[in-house]
C-alpha cells in the first residue's frame, strides 16, 4: 500500500460560495472532512495535513520554502508520494521553485481547482483524486514535480494558469502535457529533460519582475537601477526586444552587477537574439543580457531567484539561466 501525504495550502479547492455568489476561506478545509479510503480502492494510505490555509496571492517565497522543508521531512520519513493542493493563482511559481529546489526521488504532484468546493460542477475533490493517484504511480517518479489538473498531467516548469475562471485554464504551450490520468491510471507519453537541482535553506528577495509595452520609457527600470536589487527578469516584446527608451536604465542596472535575464511576453516560441537594431536582442545580448529560452516571466524570476539563493556565481547565474534544459 502507498504513503501518500497530502498538504493543503488553501486557494479555491479549499473555499466555500455564498449566496451572493462570493468565494471566501472557511474555517477547516472541506478536503479534511472525509475518509477516503473507499475512494482510492483501500490502495493507497493517504494522510492529510494543512500546512497553510491561504489564498493563492498570499503566498510567499517563505512559505514555498517551509513546504519545501516539510516534503523533505515526509520524505526522510518513508513517505512515497506528496500531493500539494494550492490556490490556482500562483500554482504554477510554487510548482516550479518545488521543482527546482527538492531532489528528484519520490514523485509531488500539485494540483487545486477552478470551483469552489459547494459550487455546481466543483472540479476540487476530481483533481485531488487525480493527483494522489498520479503521485502513488511508480511511473511519476524521477520526473520532477507535476501539475494534475483537468485530466492532463503537466511538467512543473512549463505549465501556465491561461484562463481566468475555464477548469482547463492550466496548459502547456509549444509542449503540450506529458501525460493524461483515466480510470485511476496515469500514462505518460513524453519525459522532461534531466534538469539540475538546487538545496537552498534560504531564498533571497528584491529579484522584480517587469513586462515590456509600446512606448515603455525607463522610469520604472530607473527605480530598479539601485544597489539593493539583487535581480531582474524581463518580458521583452516579440523574439526578445527592448523600447529604446529603456537601454539606458538597463545599462545603468548591469552596471552595478544586477543580473538581468529576458524572456518573450508572448505565449508561445522562445526568447532569442534575432534583430539587430537599437533595442534588439543583438544589442540587449551584447550588452550583457542573459537570454532564457522556454520559460514565461513569473518561471525566470523563480529560478533566478533560487540561482541567487543558491550563492552562484555571475557566470553560473548565465549558465544556469541560458541552459534550456534546465
Amino acid at each position: 500500500m502507498k504513503k501518500i501525504l497530502a498538504l493543503h495550502t488553501g486557494g479555491t479547492i479549499s473555499m466555500s460560495q455564498n449566496t451572493a455568489g462570493e468565494v471566501s476561506l472557511n474555517k477547516s478545509n472541506p478536503l479534511l472532512d472525509d475518509n477516503y479510503d473507499q475512494l482510492f480502492d483501500h490502495q493507497i494510505n493517504l494522510t492529510s495535513e494543512e500546512i497553510f490555509n491561504l489564498p493563492s496571492p498570499h503566498m510567499s517565497m517563505q512559505r514555498m520554502l517551509q513546504l519545501h522543508d516539510r516534503i523533505l521531512q515526509a520524505e526522510a520519513a518513508g513517505i512515497d508520494g506528496v500531493v500539494v493542493t494550492h490556490g490556482t493563482d500562483t500554482l504554477e511559481e510554487t510548482a516550479y521553485f518545488l521543482d527546482l529546489t527538492l531532489p528528484d526521488t519520490i514523485p509531488v504532484v500539485v494540483t487545486g481547482a477552478m470551483r469552489s468546493s459547494n459550487e455546481i460542477g466543483s472540479d476540487g475533490l476530481y483533481n485531488f483524486m487525480s493527483a494522489v493517484w498520479t503521485a502513488a504511480s511508480p511511473q511519476s517518479r524521477g520526473k520532477g514535480v507535476l501539475v494534475v489538473m483537468n485530466d492532463e498531467v503537466h511538467t512543473a516548469r512549463y505549465v501556465t494558469k491561461t484562463h481566468t475562471t475555464n477548469v482547463s485554464t492550466f496548459r502547456t504551450p509549444t509542449f503540450g502535457p506529458i501525460g493524461l490520468v483515466a480510470q485511476h491510471k496515469v500514462q505518460f507519453f513524453q519525459e522532461l529533460i534531466t534538469q539540475e537541482n538546487v538545496a537552498l535553506d534560504h531564498v533571497v528577495d528584491r529579484v522584480y519582475l517587469v513586462k515590456a509595452y509600446a512606448g515603455m520609457d525607463a522610469q520604472l527600470l530607473e527605480a530598479i537601477a539601485n544597489p539593493n536589487t539583487n535581480g531582474l527578469v524581463l518580458e521583452a516584446l516579440g523574439a526578445g526586444n527592448m523600447p529604446p527608451q529603456t537601454l539606458p536604465a538597463l545599462r545603468q542596472i548591469l552596471d552595478l552587477g544586477i543580473p538581468v535575464v529576458l524572456v518573450s511576453r508572448c505565449f508561445n516560441g522562445v526568447a532569442q537574439a534575432v534583430y539587430e537594431y537599437e533595442g534588439g536582442g543583438v544589442q540587449l545580448e551584447k550588452m550583457g543580457i542573459i537570454y532564457c529560452r522556454g520559460l514565461n516571466g513569473p518561471k525566470a524570476r523563480i529560478k533566478l531567484l533560487v540561482g541567487l539563493s543558491a550563492g552562484k556565481s555571475p557566470a553560473e547565474i548565465r549558465h544556469y539561466l541560458s541552459d534550456a534544459v534546465s
